[in-house]
């Protein structure tokens, strides 16, 4: 057992905490004076030569340090140097930095410890800097410039451009001073470039922004010239804004072009920004090119003789023969069509560059009758200022086109009644008829063979309801222009109105041989075939009405109901389910296609029709009434009580709900029947004193009416029975599926051949359901012809 047992040998008669107090004469300091390898490193740099690791053994090697297997190795520290006082081939290695910790090679034992030398006294005073010196002035010069160019700059962000550009001009003066220096002391190359750039630069653009565009351009050119400059090619861009300023466009498409060669293609979006700048140029090139062309064609010599020829001079017999000889003969006569076609030609160019040249179609409008004026051509301009007008009018801005028109009411004649019939049209439109009247006896005054004027003078006649008078300005209408279709139109309306019904349609089918695929006019056809009870040709003129517009959801319905009262269902079935898929909000379409259902026994398909009929007109009960019998009547009598519950629940005062409810609750053996009965006869009961009440109101004030009125005039009497004859024609509430005879439709639907087609064309519109007026619509027979 003891066999594995081994003793540690004993190395040295040393204890374990042997040579602790040995005093090591390394740190002896007294003798350092006499230690001539310190002298020598503290006098030289020999103790900071960096040590030869592999010949230096450990920091500690003057003492060995036994380990625990009896030997004894040499410290070194963590870099591989000997430690400080260490022994090593008979040379002691030297102290290092005993100057910072306040060592001197004179310090004695017992000396005072001072490391910062605070015994030393103060430092001595610093040299006065010598600001007469050649560096010292372009030093202080430098930054005079450098101060005047940010100077420079927050003047320029602060709006005062005057200041920013003597700021810039003043740090040129001392740039270029501060050169001559730089060359006189030192060689050119010194010289602050990237100083020259700025100035020049900031300089450049503060003449940019002052509109000194030349000066800009100049100091541009110096920079972009100097080949000192790496990236001055790219400035380029700023000259080619310049030049698009100046509307050089040529020299801005070339300059950025150049600019673009120049730019690296790392930088993308500089590169679009320019390829974008060049696309603007080209545009604005097309402008000027535009606004040259029409300059050119106003200064086309016509090379005719004008009107103030053909004026006598004097009263002389034989000149005056000879001026009415010539008045209206062949050259005279082509003279008159060159004029007209210059004009139109004219005319039609200003109408298309006008919203091309400028920013806005007002602008290009103005500069094209300034243009007009300064020319030979001056009575067209005023003509462009009602195309202006026109134009207002598209673009639905009313306000400007009034204030534009009505700068014409102290014109000439001619002028002025297109203006006024434009401005009657307007105020018609706006349903201010007092307006409208003025303006349009302002211009029948002013043109009395204005058809236009005319159409609109009946117009607003028309809607007063004197419907002769109308038909008399309509008929003068055309008997001056025969052409006026709006008169046609309008004078075979009043014909309608005064149920002169053959006339009418003599008026209407005259129009429909003008205009062919007109859908108005077809409607109108078709609506007086059915006034004079001829269904077949009104289904005919229908036909060809859906052809002409096959998704008028209006003229798809009066089909169906044509072919209903004819008795041909599934072609009524047909039509009506087409208006229904077109406008699915038509209440009386909606209405006959889920009647249409019930009659067929497909109550389940005549559910979808009542519910979307509910959510058009959710307070009219019987919509909801009618989804809870076609589930009674389909056998769902569960989803119909259901219903009825929440009819109660919304109109808890509606009898037939609740005499379907005391129904449903005893044929399904349900405990709520006495409930519902008890609450169906008290509402009875509140409906029959109700009815009493209403009753006994009536018979009073029919009372007061004979005492009063008796043996009046027969006035009241008549207008008493066309009101009772509206009031029998309602239908009655036993009608099927209606509860009242109230048939609301949707307030936001306007029919676009219904009620609108009754009321007069105005002289400035041809199609009522047309968003946009063409030019010959408004104040057509305003240009000369």
């Amino acid at each position: 057992m003891m066999q594995n047992v081994h003793l540690a040998p004993k190395v040295d008669e040393d204890d374990l905490y042997s040579g602790y107090n040995d005093y090591n004469p390394t740190f002896d300091t007294e003798d350092l004076e006499n230690d001539t390898a310190f002298q020598q490193a503290v006098r030289t740099s020999h103790g900071r030569r960096p040590p030869i690791t592999a010949k230096i053994p450990g920091t500690s090697a003057s003492r060995p340090l036994a380990t625990g297997l009896g030997s004894k190795t040499a410290l070194s520290s963590s870099m591989g140097r000997p430690m400080t006082g260490a022994i090593q081939d008979g040379v002691a290695r030297p102290l290092t930095a005993v100057h910072a910790a306040g060592y001197t090679k004179t310090a004695l034992r017992g000396s005072v410890f001072d490391p910062l030398g605070q015994a030393r006294g103060p430092a001595p005073p610093l040299e006065m800097k010598n600001e007469d010196t050649p560096e010292e002035k372009i030093r202080q010069l430098e930054k005079k410039v450098n101060e005047l160019v940010e100077e420079s700059c927050i003047a320029n962000s602060c709006g005062d451009l005057k200041l920013a550009l003597e700021k810039a001009k003043d740090a040129g003066r001392k740039e270029r001073m501060l050169v001559r220096q730089r060359e006189q002391i030192a060689s050119p190359e010194n010289i602050n470039l990237d100083l020259t750039y700025s100035v020049l630069f900031n300089l450049a653009s503060q003449y940019s922004a002052n509109e000194m565009y030349a000066e800009a351009l100049n100091t541009y050119q110096v920079i972009v010239k100097n080949k000192m400059f790496s990236n001055g090619g790219r400035l380029k861009v700023n000259m080619a804004n310049i030049y698009l300023k100046q509307r050089n466009y040529s020299k801005a498409i070339k300059f950025y072009r150049m600019a673009l060669d120049q730019i690296p293609s790392v930088h993308k979006e500089m590169r679009i920004k320019i390829m974008q700048n060049i696309g603007v140029a080209f545009i604005k090139t097309d402008r000027e090119q535009m606004k040259k062309a029409f300059q050119k064609l106003i200064a086309v010599p016509l090379e005719i003789d004008y009107d103030d020829k053909y004026i006598s001079p004097n009263d002389d017999p034989h000149t005056n023969l000879l001026i009415e000889a010539i008045k209206n003969d062949q050259l005279r006569q082509m003279e008159r069509e060159r004029k007209s076609m210059a004009e139109k030609y004219i005319m039609t160019a200003a109408k298309l560059i006008a919203p091309a040249i400028e920013t806005s179609f007002a602008i290009g409008y103005d500069w094209c009758v300034e243009v007009v004026k300064a020319s030979h051509y001056v009575e067209l301009a005023n003509d462009l200022e009602i195309n202006k007008a026109i134009t207002y009018l598209r673009q639905k801005d009313f306000y400007q086109a009034v204030e534009t028109l009505k700068m014409f009411e102290k014109k000439d004649s001619r002028v002025k009644s297109a203006a006024a019939t434009n401005l009657s049209f307007l105020y018609y439109l706006e349903n201010e008829l007092v307006q409208a009247t003025n303006y349009a006896d302002l211009a029948v005054n002013s043109d009395r063979y204005n058809p236009s004027a005319l159409t609109n003078k009946g117009n607003t006649v028309f809607a007063n309801g004197d419907y002769e008078k109308a038909a008399e300005f309509y008929k003068e209408a055309l008997r001056n222009d025969s052409s006026c279709t709006e008169a046609l139109y309008n004078i075979g309306l009043t014909y309608k109105k005064l149920n002169k019904l053959d006339e009418a349609l003599d008026c209407f089918l005259k129009l429909h041989a003008i205009l062919r695929n007109s859908a108005q006019v077809l409607y109108q056809i078709a609506s007086l075939y059915e006034i004079m009870e001829d269904p077949n040709q009104a289904i005919e003129w229908l036909m060809q009405l859906i052809s002409v517009v096959p998704t008028d959801s209006h003229a798809l319905s009066k089909l169906g109901e044509l072919y209903d009262n004819e008795g041909d269902k599934s072609q009524a079935f047909q039509y009506y389910y087409e208006s229904y898929r077109y406008f699915p909000s038509n209440i009386e379409v909606i209405e006959w296609l889920g009647a249409y259902y019930i009659d067929t026994q497909f109550c389940e398909k005549a559910i979808q029709y009542f519910e979307r009929a509910a959510l058009i007109q959710p307070t009219q009960v019987k919509w909801q009434l009618m989804v809870a019998s076609c589930y009674r009547r389909s056998g769902n009598y569960q989803k119909a009580l259901d219903t009825y519950k929440e009819i109660h629940r919304k109109f808890p005062e509606n009898v037939e709900c609740l005499r379907f409810l005391v129904r449903l609750c005893t044929d399904m053996g349900l405990k709520e029947v006495q409930e519902y009965a008890t609450k169906l006869k008290r509402v009875e009961k509140l409906k029959e004193i109700r009815e009493q009440r209403v009753k006994s109101g009536r018979d009073g004030s029919a009372r007061s009416r004979r005492e009063g009125s008796g043996g009046g005039d027969s006035g009241g009497s008549a207008k008493g029975e066309r009101l009772s004859a509206k009031l029998r024609a309602l239908p009655g509430t036993n009608e099927p599926y209606e509860s009242s005879g109230n048939k609301e439709i949707d307030a936001s639907y306007v029919d676009p051949l219904g009620p609108q087609t009754e009321r007069p064309k105005t002289a400035a519109r041809k199609r009522m359901d047309e968003d946009e007026f063409a030019d010959e619509e408004l104040g057509e027979d305003l240009l000369p012809e």
